[in-house]
């Protein structure tokens, strides 16, 4: 789908000249230009305008500290810092013991161990019971940590449930 050429006068010229007014092509540009420099010259006037109008006031000391707190919530100053001591803190409680709820009797133990107590028991499997597949085994106790302090068993003596 090719146009047609139209003799031999178009393929000397090599261009179109019929499609594009270069006298408007300068009339826009020119547009353009008186715009920009219409709004250069407009913001200077408004910023001549307030900055005689608005003075600012006698400069500041520079040995007195002039800067007063924002009002509450602030923003955080130190991110980096605020964010190291909080993982620092969710460390501390994922790889210690301690209570959750003493009057339930739960703890928190180290996910490690915790780890390591699924390996021993197995993972639950749902719809199977003890009964089904012939007495539980009760797993072995592994050994505490030297510093870690036995929490007491709020079911009584150990075996009874």
């Amino acid at each position: 789908m090719s146009e047609p050429v139209k003799g031999p006068e178009h393929q000397q010229r090599g261009y179109e000249d019929s499609d594009v007014s270069v006298g408007r092509l300068f009339a826009f540009a020119a547009g353009v230009v008186g715009l920009i420099v219409l709004g250069v010259l407009g913001s200077a006037v408004v910023f001549h305008f307030f900055v005689s109008h608005q003075p600012l006031g006698p400069p500041a000391s520079p040995f007195e500290d002039v800067r007063t707190v924002p009002p509450e919530p602030r923003l955080q100053t130190t991110a980096p810092l605020d964010l190291k001591h909080y993982r620092d803190e969710q460390e501390k409680i994922l790889d210690g013991y301690g209570w959750v709820d003493s009057q339930a009797g739960i703890v928190r133990i180290p996910v490690d161990r915790a780890m390591d107590l699924l390996l021993q028991k197995g993972y639950p499997v749902h719809g199977s019971s003890p009964a089904e597949g012939g007495p539980a085994k009760a797993p072995r106790p592994a050994a505490l940590p030297a510093n870690h302090e036995a929490a007491p068993n709020p079911a009584g003596a150990e075996g009874k449930q």
